[in-house]
């Protein structure tokens, strides 16, 4: 295994220069990992976002914060979204409509080429990513590729606040909003042996704590980090880095949790993913005991 890790990429989007900038004014900063592509929009009223089927192949999801409103078309299939919602759109030609303007998050696999050349961070990954997993897709839903939504306020359970989503080469978790700043007690320092995560800050203020692996060449070394950021805003944090997001607002702070392609450990724990039903297990996870834990 080589010793070389990338460095955590932070982009705030309150702060940052767009990526580009449409003619209505409308703007977007792109971002992306080994496997995703986040795209984060703040719209103008009635701006429409389009996607074509030559670059689109595969899926891609749409988060909506409370107070944005959206339509959606993708082939023969059209519905409306009043926000707070996440939407799982088709392979092919699709728009989102934004008749009121606001914040939208388009999540990608790395198979929209386009957008991940476009990236503000696509130099780090000329040579490709050390240590990440390859992205094998999932199989197809039971019933087809079609528009898929989902209210949030309607997956809200009692024994955890994970709200897991997955299509076949995305897994995101809508975290429930924090009612108060994190317990600086009962933080939660993990790393991922093969696979990136991309932590998506839609309101709040948080400090996500990173600290990387000591390597035989002590040259090597970097300091822990320690880095505020406000919202929106996206971390994308390297394979075996140790991490753990500190909220540290009022109540409310929301954060997202992005992986490429969705992640074994939580589609094995029944019940944890909310759409599960519509989207297979690959033949070889079948029979395979769930996980006793996974962060």
């Amino acid at each position: 295994m080589s010793n070389d890790i990338r460095p955590a990429h932070t982009a705030r989007y309150y702060a940052d220069r767009p990526t580009f900038t449409d003619g209505d004014g409308t703007r977007h900063w792109i971002t992306r990992a080994a496997n995703f592509v986040l795209v984060a929009t703040q719209a103008t009223a009635g701006a429409t976002l389009r996607r074509d089927a030559r670059h689109q192949g595969d899926e891609y999801m749409v988060l909506l914060p409370e107070d944005v409103g959206a339509g959606f078309e993708a082939g023969i299939d059209k519905l409306q979204s009043s926000g707070d919602s996440l939407t799982i759109v088709p392979p092919g030609d699709s728009t989102v409509n934004v008749p009121q303007g606001g914040w939208v998050f388009r999540i990608f696999s790395k198979r929209a080429e386009d957008l991940a050349q476009a990236a503000a961070n696509a130099p780090d990954y000329v040579n490709n990513a050390t240590g990440v997993a390859p992205l094998d897709s999932w199989p197809v839903p039971t019933d087809g590729f079609r528009l898929r939504h989902y209210r949030l306020a309607e997956h809200v359970r009692t024994d955890t606040t994970m709200r897991l989503f997955r299509s076949c080469n995305l897994m995101v978790n809508v975290f429930l909003p924090n009612k108060a700043p994190r317990d600086i007690r009962k933080m939660t320092p993990h790393a991922h042996a093969d696979f990136e995560q991309g932590s998506l800050a839609l309101c709040g203020n948080y400090v996500h704590h990173l600290r990387y692996p000591w390597t035989a060449d002590m040259t090597a070394w970097r300091e822990d980090e320690h880095g505020e950021v406000a919202s929106p805003s996206l971390i994308v944090i390297p394979p075996r880095v140790v991490h753990t997001s500190q909220s540290i607002g009022e109540s409310g702070m929301r954060l997202v949790d992005i992986f490429s392609p969705p992640r074994d450990d939580f589609s094995l724990k029944p019940g944890l993913v909310c759409n599960a039903s519509e989207y297979p297990l690959p033949s070889r996870l079948e029979g395979i005991a769930p996980p006793a834990q996974a962060a």
